[in-house]
This record gives structure tokens, sequence and C-alpha cells, in this order.
């Protein structure tokens, strides 16, 4: 499904009260310089609906550039398509002093295709100024309108939403007929203020004096501290097609109208299908089958084109062309299931996104398409745009979240499989045969799984050239030289991923006296100490919940024995738990570690309880086992 892009670049009204100087960086309040990068002094945002499919949008904005990180703040961009036009764009450049140094005309201003990775063709456009000023500080003004003869979404007003961005006062204002209806989500504690005049009802947000957050690691988000706003239709009309998207319901309703004859599939197709699944006994088995086609004769490329944005292209053509995006992919493998006697459900989520707010049903929280197939015994799901991981698995972005099945009833909320730290495992076993001038020959074997397995997934698809040079820059061995390296996925129904790796290393032991020392946890120790921070202000957490296990088989120098091996270890806390386990045995040295951490989201205040706990381990992966001389 088409990603919405909604960029809020916004500001108030500019008269005669901002002449030249008023931009002085000398009048910015402190509070609001401190860790900022950018200042956002004066900005409004008006949009006004005029009805179901018209609207008009009016940006006014002067922010400073205080720095070099706030230099991507400094271009101007607008989006548009056939159904909307920007005009009236004017532009300013004010120094440090709030001197003005330069006016933009029209033709400063450039217009550019706005063609999506992974698209062949849209037709979105984009306006857009780069000032292209480096003396800081300075600040920039501009503001244009937009008129909508097409009205799929409302924007949202989110004037702060990067870390180092401080405002001095913004303010949105949102104008709707009395005879419509919408719906609107807020920040906590933000007042909404609204009066009706002249048939229509104007809601008013706006906010002051808001200081920069400076960046916090593992942030889930700036939501929950800074002010926003997100409005939606009830009704709209865009590129000929009418819907009321009231609730999640009537949504998946309007979804299943417009897939509605799009599953037939050509004659040839059919009889491929039947071919494909002639010998298989069992639903799951025909499932694998036709996915596998799937994944072997089509290739994600998306087309975006007016409501084609959430119109899957038929089955047919794709049967043709051997190509689409996820909804034409989707749609496609549900023609094939069709044939099959299976049957599915399209599926609206956000890959990458929040789950679907279950109480306010809006177009733009989704930008993908996958498929749901509701078995007897089981539920499977497939993503349809991969061509490499295996049916069932999703991905961990798509994964644990609402989303919308859409049935011949309408709409339906779902929850997509969650993949615990037991599925996302990594599991390794390596063996080291040390030599007393402190050479080493070292052997590496590991599985990744799932989420494990998707991170690694491009290794398998790089040429070898680009595999050792990946591993020569992730392990951090001393004097690594690979003898040898590859990867494969043995069972293509399974998102598994084997790596195994041969090298050598002239610099694993220590030596002290006629004593060897060596660190044991050799490959997967916890990177650097987590700095703590007073006062966080976001929710932090893990990417994926995961589960690492390795063993080290560490086979000594002949003449020497252990002298000294750790106590066994473990960490535990609501974040996880870590173990190491060390043993020896006759020539050997047995080192086990393990760590579980579960992608739980958690509050700004238990950060520091996080960053002790990471301490910890990062203590414990430093261990050393000590050898000598055998008498």
């Amino acid at each position: 499904m088409k990603r919405l892009l909604l960029f809020v670049l916004t500001v108030p009204t500019f008269n005669s009260v901002y002449a030249q100087g008023i931009y002085d960086v000398s009048k910015i309040p402190a509070d609001l310089t401190k860790n900022a990068s950018v200042v956002i002094r004066n900005e409004q945002q008006t949009y006004e609906v005029k009805s179901p499919g018209s609207a008009s949008l009016d940006y006014k904005t002067a922010m400073t550039i205080l720095n070099k990180n706030g230099e991507d703040a400094s271009i101007m961009r607008e989006f548009y398509d056939k159904f909307s036009s920007v005009s009236s764009l004017k532009a300013t450049l004010y120094d440090g002093s709030g001197n003005k140094i330069k006016d933009y005309k029209s033709s400063d201003f450039k217009d550019r295709s706005a063609v999506s990775d992974g698209s062949i063709y849209e037709d979105s456009r984009i306006k857009y100024l780069e000032f292209l000023h480096t003396s800081y500080p300075y600040t920039i003004e501009f503001s244009y309108s937009v008129s909508y003869n097409g009205v799929r979404s409302y924007p949202m007003w989110y004037p702060a939403s990067s870390w180092g961005h401080s405002i001095e006062q913004s303010k949105f204002t949102f104008i709707i007929p009395e005879t419509m209806t919408f719906k609107y989500l807020k920040s906590k504690g933000l007042a909404t203020d609204s009066l009706k005049t002249k048939g229509k009802t104007e809601y008013n947000w706006s906010c002051k004096n808001i200081s920069a957050l400076e960046y916090e690691p593992m942030s889930t988000g700036l939501r929950n501290v800074l002010p926003w706003v997100t409005v939606a239709p009830n009704q709209f009309e865009y590129d000929n097609a009418k819907a009321n998207i009231e609730n999640w319901k009537n949504l998946g309703t309007f979804m299943q109208d417009l897939s509605k004859g799009l599953q037939v599939l050509p004659e040839a197709t059919k009889a491929k299908v039947q071919a494909i699944i002639k010998d298989a006994k069992t639903p799951e088995e025909k499932i694998k089958l036709l996915y596998k086609f799937l994944q072997a004769n089509t290739r994600y490329v998306s087309v975006q084109l007016g409501i084609g944005g959430y119109r899957p292209i038929a089955a047919e053509k794709v049967a043709n062309v051997s190509y689409g995006d996820c909804k034409a992919l989707s749609n496609y493998m549900k023609a094939m299931l069709e044939e099959a006697g299976i049957k599915s459900h399209l599926v609206v989520i956000g890959n990458d996104m929040p789950s679907l707010n279950k109480n306010f049903a809006s177009m733009n929280q989704a930008n993908h398409m996958i498929l749901c197939l509701p078995l007897q015994k089981d539920t499977t799901w497939l993503e349809c745009t991969s061509q490499y991981v295996p049916a069932g698995y999703i991905g961990y972005n798509n994964s644990d979240r609402t989303v919308l099945l859409v049935t011949d009833e309408g709409g339906r909320l779902a929850q997509t499989p969650v993949y615990k730290p037991a599925d996302n495992y990594q599991k390794r076993i390596t063996k080291v045969m040390l030599s007393e001038d402190g050479n080493a020959d070292i052997s590496i074997d590991s599985k990744y799984a799932y989420a494990q397995f998707e991170s690694n997934l491009g290794m398998l698809l790089k040429d070898p050239t680009e595999q050792r040079k990946t591993v020569l820059n992730s392990l951090s061995i001393p004097n690594m030289e690979i003898s040898n390296l590859s990867y494969s996925q043995p069972d293509k129904n399974s998102a598994v991923l084997d790596e195994k790796i041969g090298l050598k290393s002239s610099q694993l032991l220590t030596k002290g006296a006629d004593k060897l020392f060596l660190t044991l946890n050799l490959l997967n120790r916890q990177d650097g100490v987590v700095t703590p921070i007073e006062n966080r202000k976001t929710y932090f957490a893990v990417d994926y919940s995961f589960n690492d296990e390795d063993e080290i088989i560490y086979i000594l120098p002949k003449g020497y024995k252990v002298e000294f091996i750790p106590k066994d270890i473990t960490i535990e806390s609501e974040f996880g738990k870590y173990t190491a386990k060390f043993a020896s045995k006759e020539n050997t040295i047995v080192y086990t570690r393990t760590k579980t951490m579960t992608n739980k989201k958690y509050p700004p205040e238990k950060y520091n309880e996080f960053v002790s706990f990471y301490k910890k381990i990062y203590q414990a992966d430093k261990q050393k086992g000590i050898l000598a001389k055998i008498d």
C-alpha cells in the first residue's frame, strides 16, 4: 500500500510585526537553544475542508538553523499529484542578526518527480527549495498553499518531530463544515479550542516555548513528550471513489469493494496451479508450493496512481507481467489459493509502523498489504513481496501488530503473530585450537532464526568478496585471517540461516610472566557501556526479542593446564536474562553464554535500571581464564 508521506512545515501569518531584525538569534530564549540545532520561531498550518473531496492548506513557517546538525530542516518541500496543486510559493533568507539576505522567486523553486524507492511509476511530484546557506546561524522563512480536488486523509500536526528541534510558537487550525464529521487524536494535556461561524467549525491547537530534546538511545519515539494532533475524515472522495470510514468495518468494506473482481486468473495459470498442487495432501503443503511458485515467478515493482495506491492490480495482469506491488502480489496469491480451494483475506498493515489504533479508523496508519489464511487448525500469514523468506514468516516489522482483515463482511481487526525470544534465536558453536605462541585456528558454526535470520539475510545475497569484508568489519578478533566462509539456507521452508566461518588469529592469548590470559567470550560481547541519562523523557525498547546461545570450546596449548576459570554468572532483571558458565576438563575450557531479551516498551524512568543491567553484562563478558605451564 502506498506509504503516505506528510511533511508538516508550517508557520503563522507574517505581518508588519516581523520586520527586519525580528529573527535575531540573540532574541531566542536560552532554554530554546539548549541542545537545539533548529528553533521553530513561528509557524502556522491552516487546513480547511470544503467538502468530502476538496480542501485547502496554507503553510507558513520561519525556523532558525543554529548549526550543521539542523541542515536537513533547511529544505522546503511539499508533495503533490494530479489531485492537488501547490501555489503562492514564497521564501526569504536571513542572517544570524535577522537581516534579510535574499528573497526567492518562483523560478527558484524546483519541481521534480517524487517516485519512491521500489516504484516503477507514481504520479507524485515535489516542489522544493534548498537554501544552501552555510554560515550559521541563519533563519529561513517560507510559505505556500495547496489545493486538493481529492481527499483521502487529513494532515497531521507535529511541529517538532525530531531530536534537537525546539518550538518558540506553533499553531494548527482545522476548519470543517458543520454538516461534516471527523475525528481526531491529540497528545496528552494539549488544549483544544473550537468555535462555530458561518456554517463551519474551527478547531485550534497551539504550543509555545518547548525546549529541544537531546538524542536518547533506543527511543521508541517523541510522541509521549511533544505536542501533536492527528485528524482523519469519516467520509472522503478521491479519484472517483467515495467511502465512509467512521470505523474499521467500513474501511474494510471500502477496501473489499476496491478488490472485487480482481482475483480472476488466466486459464493457463489455473492449470499451472492445479499441476503444482496435484500431489499435495494438505492445505499447508499447497500453500508452501504455491508460495514458492509466487517467489520464483514474480518480483516486487510498485506503480502508484490515484486510487491505485489502494486498489490491487488484477491477478490476470500480474500473471502476464510477473510483477506487482504488495497489494498486487498479495491479491495474486489470494487468487491462486482460491483456485486451490483455500480461503484467504487481504490484510492492511503498517510495516515498521505502530499497530492500527483500534478506536480510530484512518487511511494513513498503514503502508503495506500481506495475506491471512484462516486454516482449520491454525492461521497462516504470508508476506508476498519477499523472494527469500519462507511461507509463514512475515518479518519482525510486521509481527505483533493490530491489522485489518479485508473480508466479505467488511473490515475485521486481528493480531499478527508474536515472535518470542526463542523464535528469534542465534545458536553458535565455536571451536578454538590454541598454540603456545598465541596463534589459534577457529571454526564458527552459527544458526540465525526468524528476526536474526532476517537481519543476516543480506549476507546470503552478497558476493564472496563483500561477505568477507563484512565479517572482517563485524568480528573483533585480533589479527584475523579468514580461511573459509559460507552462508546457506538449508531448508527453504524454514527461516533459518547457516553461517560457517574458518579463520586464524595470532593474538588470542596475552602473556604475563609464565601465565597465559584468555578472554573467554570471543565473539558476542556486549558493546561498550551504555551511558545513564538523568531525567530521560522518552520510552525505550530493543529492536526485537531474541535469544543468543554461544558455546566456545577452547583446546589448550600443549604443555599448559587451566589454573583459573571464573565462577558461573547469572544476571536477571525485568529486561532479560544473561548466563555465563565456565567448565574445564582435561585439556579444554568450555564457555557457554546465553542472553535473552524482550522488546517490551519501558517507561523512561526505567532506563537507568536498564543501563545497570547492561553494565553487568559488559563486565561479565570480559571474564578471563588463566593458563599455566604443566610442571
